[in-house]
C-alpha cells in the first residue's frame, strides 16, 4: 500500500520531465520551420510568406468585422486600425532595428510583423463574437 502513492508519483515526475524535455520554447516553434531554409534569403522568403498569409487572416476579420457594425462603429474600427497599422510598423521597425545592416533583418521584421498580425485578428475575432451574442 505504501509504494503504491510512490510509484505514482514516480511516474507523475517521469511524464513531466518527458514532457520538458521535449518541449519547445515559443520562440523555436515560432522560428524553426524558417530558420531550417537553406539560405537567410530563403529563410526570410518563408517568413514573409508567414507574414502575408497572418495579413490575409486579418483582413478577412477585419471585413467580417466590419461587415457587422453600424456607420458610427465602423469609422471608429477605420481609424483604430489605421492607428493599428502605424503602431505595428514602428513597432516591428524598431524590434528589427539590433539586426540593422545585416541579413537576418528581414527574417526578424517579418516574424514580428507575423506576431503582432495574428494578435490583432484574434482581437478583432473577439470582437466579432462579443458582437454576435
Amino acid at each position: 500500500m505504501k509504494t503504491r502513492p510512490i510509484i505514482i508519483c514516480a511516474l507523475s515526475m517521469l511524464l513531466v520531465m518527458t514532457a520538458a524535455a521535449g518541449a519547445k520554447t515559443q520562440k523555436e516553434r515560432r522560428i524553426q520551420p524558417c530558420e531550417e531554409r537553406g539560405s537567410q534569403a530563403e529563410a526570410s522568403g518563408c517568413a514573409h510568406q508567414e507574414y502575408v498569409a497572418a495579413d490575409a487572416e486579418l483582413n478577412k476579420v477585419y471585413g467580417r468585422l466590419a461587415a457587422a457594425l453600424d456607420a458610427e462603429d465602423r469609422a471608429l474600427l477605420k481609424a483604430s486600425e489605421l492607428n493599428w497599422i502605424k503602431y505595428r510598423d514602428s513597432n516591428c521597425e524598431f524590434e528589427s532595428s539590433q539586426y540593422k545592416g545585416g541579413t537576418m533583418r528581414p527574417m526578424i521584421e517579418s516574424f514580428c510583423l507575423t506576431r503582432v498580425t495574428k494578435a490583432r485578428a484574434a482581437e478583432l475575432r473577439e470582437q466579432l463574437e462579443l458582437r454576435a451574442q
